[in-house]
């Protein structure tokens, strides 16, 4: 993963190649949960829009009840080192979401076609 990140980061430097970068971030969330989630989510969004190279953010829940993934986070970032330095500023000040069976998984993409 850090090689692929350093790969990324490398490639959103190029002026000539420099795009903003996207962050889909997919959520498993127990039903129990939902509410907390999406509060700390605020609370992440709250902080993180706040950051160098912020572009924006929105969140996407799922019209299907037994889908997988119940929220989607999708973010836009100038560069992969301002997502970087953002989470970096955030994990000091916001405590990480520690509740059962909620986990995410987050990546850095970038476009290859339109």
């Amino acid at each position: 993963m850090k090689i692929q990140l350093l790969s990324l980061s490398l490639l959103c430097s190029s002026p000539v190649l420099a795009q903003d970068i996207t962050l889909i971030n997919p959520f498993e969330v127990p039903a129990v949960h939902e509410k907390a989630t999406i509060e700390h989510w605020e609370k992440a969004r709250d902080f993180l829009e706040t950051q160098p190279g912020y572009v924006s953010t929105q969140l996407h829940k799922s019209l299907q009840p037994n889908s997988t993934f119940f929220l989607i986070n999708i973010a836009k970032w100038e560069s992969t080192e301002d997502f970087q330095g953002a989470i970096s500023n955030m994990q000091k000040v916001i405590p990480a979401l520690e509740l059962d069976g909620v986990k995410n998984y987050p990546a850095l993409y970038e476009v290859i076609r339109n």
